[in-house]
């Protein structure tokens, strides 16, 4: 079996491959309205293998996003199937010894066995499509039998939130040392062989000061930042929700520094990524948005794609969608996006990744105890600026609400209305587009850390007037021999 994805820029661009079955199959994908990058399992034969295809274009046309969802699900199917076939079954006739052999093979018997957390979501993939199966009647029940809350399937383990964040000495370490290749004097590093480190110190200040997530921050159009548009000093906020969590829809307010960060980015780095890009995109125009207008009062922009004058609202562009559009710039077509790369578009999660274990590198070869920070064991992750700003904001909102409850109880009675509208919580959840308020709940027991506490309890104890353990340990023995010897 083999995995294919569907392009319809593929087959336009080779037309003399094709020839007139290229037409066709491009009107057939439109007609059943098969979105590009959708998963094809195939056969030795290249023909669709059931029911693996038919769940991928149901779940597309729930309207998973086929680059990133639909992508990761189909690996994770391709390689049960090829399970199944060794042990001579298919997803209809699996029992549930296959798929707990299956669970073991992954889990213990390979040569790096994943771990429970990558586990239970591979799993959680397993049982959507059985009981998609069972809907559909393809099979009569599911193979798994469930005794109360529990799955054959599951790792068992029991996990919270992974809620990490940075101190300030430990941001500014990632972001100048790791990411923007200075030295700890604030010097440029010439050793440092990183690429465009005003644009990852960008990124990284967007989505610490925002509490965007990765694919929130990274897929950001120049207009959502009004560039060129306003005025030096001028904060932006602009509404998300295509690339959002669950496609919620929340304001996103992007302060002072951060945009000063961007500008910096814009104006020393970008020009030249983009001029590089000039010729790629003429060649590759008819598969690209080609932005005609745009309509920054609306948060609109029109444009040709596909052969069509179309018009979209920033908010509802796809990740997708986003990576192909562009505009007549000072040189000719460049990327609408603002984080681009040298011969990108822009900068997929890959691209980032690497550039964040590079930065992570980098930050561990430094040795100096007085002024580089402790850091973790534990890269850090991209999405740990995230945390990080909903735990500092969290903090200043609730120092504020206590002082303001004071001020109220000397007042008088505040309303429940004043207390939901100033509920930390709450404020900080609607910020970040939690689904549910109890999410942001999990960041309270990360507001201080216990451990530290800890520390400074037991300090008198690991050095009692001077004592070590081993002196304590001998007094303790003296004593003990000596109680011993006087008899009660």
């Amino acid at each position: 079996m083999d995995l294919f994805f569907v392009s319809r820029a593929r087959v336009q661009e080779r037309p003399e491959l094709y020839s007139g079955v290229g037409a066709e199959a491009v009107r057939r994908l439109d007609f059943r309205a098969l979105p590009d990058r959708l998963p094809v399992i195939v056969d030795g034969q290249m023909r669709p293998v059931e029911p693996a295809c038919s769940w991928f274009r149901y779940l597309a046309y729930l309207g998973r996003d086929p680059e990133n969802t639909l992508r990761h699900y189909a690996y994770i199917v391709l390689r049960l199937m090829e399970f199944l076939a060794e042990r001579g079954r298919e997803l209809g006739t699996a029992a549930e010894s296959d798929l707990v052999a299956y669970r073991r093979s992954r889990i213990e018997l390979q040569d790096v066995p994943v771990g429970g957390t990558a586990w239970d979501r591979e799993a959680s993939v397993i049982n959507t499509l059985l009981d998609w199966m069972v809907g559909r009647g393809l099979r009569r029940t599911s193979p798994l039998r469930a005794v109360g809350s529990s799955n054959p399937l599951s790792s068992g383990l029991s996990r919270d939130m992974d809620i990490r964040h940075l101190s300030l000495g430990q941001y500014v370490f990632f972001r100048d040392i790791g990411l923007g290749g200075q030295t700890l004097g604030g010097e440029v590093d010439r050793s440092f062989r990183g690429w465009a480190p005003n644009r990852s110190r960008a990124a990284a200040d967007l989505g610490l000061m925002t509490g965007m997530r990765p694919q929130e921050w990274s897929t950001v159009l120049l207009p959502e930042l009004a560039v060129g548009m306003r005025r030096a000093g001028e904060v932006v906020q602009f509404d998300l929700q295509a690339c959002a969590k669950y496609k919620k829809h929340r304001t996103v307010f992007v302060p002072r520094d951060a945009l000063t960060s961007v500008d910096r980015f814009l104006l020393i780095e970008r020009p030249e990524m983009a001029e590089g890009l000039v010729r790629t995109l003429e060649r590759r125009h008819r598969e690209l948005l080609v932005v005609s207008e745009i309509d920054y009062a609306r948060g609109r922009l029109r444009g040709c794609w596909q052969g069509r004058e179309r018009q979209f609202t920033w908010s509802a562009m796809s990740p997708r969608l986003r990576r192909v559009t562009v505009h007549e710039g000072p040189a000719g077509l460049e990327p609408l996006a603002v984080f681009i790369g040298h011969g990108s578009l822009m900068l997929t999660s890959s691209s980032w990744d690497r550039i964040r274990c590079q930065a992570w590198d980098r930050m561990t070869t430094v040795r100096d105890d007085v002024l580089a920070p402790q850091i973790p064991l534990k890269r850090y992750r991209f999405h740990d600026l995230r945390h990080t700003f909903a735990l500092r904001l969290l903090d200043f909102l609730m120092r504020r609400a206590a002082e303001r409850e004071r001020s109220v109880v000397r007042a008088g009675m505040a309303t429940l209305a004043e207390h939901i509208a100033f509920n930390p919580l709450l404020i900080v959840s609607r910020r970040l587009g939690h689904a549910s308020p109890a999410t942001t709940y999990e960041y309270l027991r990360y507001l201080e850390d216990p451990m530290a506490y800890v520390d400074a309890v037991f300090a008198q104890w690991a050095a009692s007037d001077g004592d070590t353990y081993a002196d304590i340990a001998l007094r303790t023995m003296d004593v003990e021999e000596a109680g011993h010897a006087t008899p009660r």
